[in-house]
This record gives structure tokens, C-alpha cells and sequence, in this order.
């Protein structure tokens, strides 16, 4: 099975947040209708005491494909096809631990957000790029960059552009 880009996406929530589910239900509605696929996601919500409470969601069978995945592409970048054999199999080791983030990943989150706020790590595939990918693959042709832009992103540079337009 043909795996799509996979993206980190970080998401924090201030003191104001209010959770009712419905990002939960959208990332859902979204891997039903094989969109994306949440690969593993981990929710830390720092108390104002300093006390930590965490919850994560991996999908064990999808960890051990990535694993394998990553570990062949490394491999095979540092030592050609016997490396990607290597490092399918260490990649796929890795992936059945059952999760990416580990306890040190989840205090390195915890003490980077304020007490009474909460964070989010969603590792989340792509699976809609994969027939896009396939199909630029077929014309011949290969990605030459790639970057997400985000609305922000483009509300900054029409507000460099407006400064500019006023000088």
C-alpha cells in the first residue's frame, strides 16, 4: 500500500480553549473518507500546578508501516538496497513500540507550554495526495519544491505588500 506525504502538525490551546469535540470528530470524519489517516496523536494539557495529563492515540499497525518506510528511504540514502533492507526492518521495530512520541518528547511539550494550557502533536498522512503523486509520477514529472502556505502566511505578505504600496 502507497503511503502519502505525512505531515507533524502542532496545534496549542490557551487557557480559553474550549474542548467539545469537534476536531476530534473532523480528524475522524476526515480518516473515514480516507482523506488522512492519524498515524498517532498525542494531547498534553499542563495544570496550573505544573501537574501533566496526556492522552495518545496511535494506530500500531500504521506505526510499523511508517517505521518501515523511513528506516528503508534512510537506508537506502546511506547504503543502497542492502541498507533499505536494514532499515525497513529497524524502522518497522521501531513502529511496533506502539508509539513515535515517547515520555521525553511528551515533557519536552509539557515544559514548553504554560501551565492551564494544553498542546497537541498529530503525526497525520495525506492520503489524498497519493492519486496526485501517482499521476505526476506517470506524466514523468517530479515534485521540484514543495511548502504549505497558510492563511496567515498570506495575510502577512498582502500586509508587507499594502506597507509597500503606501511608501
Amino acid at each position: 500500500m502507497a503511503m502519502g506525504p505525512v505531515q507533524i502538525l502542532v496545534v496549542g490551546f490557551g487557557e480559553d480553549a474550549e474542548f467539545k469535540g469537534e476536531a476530534l470528530a473532523e480528524l475522524q470524519r476526515l480518516s473515514e473518507a480516507d482523506i488522512v489517516r492519524v498515524i498517532d496523536l498525542l494531547v498534553v494539557h499542563k495544570e496550573e500546578d505544573g501537574s501533566i495529563d496526556k492522552v495518545e492515540i496511535s494506530d500500531e499497525h500504521e506505526l510499523a508501516k511508517l517505521g518501515a518506510l523511513a528506516g528503508a528511504l534512510i537506508g537506502f540514502g546511506a547504503a543502497g538496497e542492502e541498507g533499505a533492507e536494514v532499515g525497513a526492518e529497524a524502522g518497522v521495530e521501531l513502529g511496533e513500540e506502539g508509539t513515535v512520541f515517547d515520555d521525553e518528547e511528551v515533557w519536552y511539550l509539557a515544559d514548553t507550554i504554560p501551565p492551564g494550557t494544553t498542546a497537541a502533536i498529530c503525526l497525520l498522512e495525506h492520503r489524498w495526495a497519493i492519486p496526485l503523486r501517482n499521476a505526476i509520477a506517470g506524466a514523468g514529472g517530479v515534485a521540484l519544491a514543495d511548502k504549505w502556505l497558510h492563511p496567515q502566511d498570506l495575510l502577512a505578505v498582502g500586509a508587507e505588500i499594502g506597507m509597500a504600496l503606501d511608501d
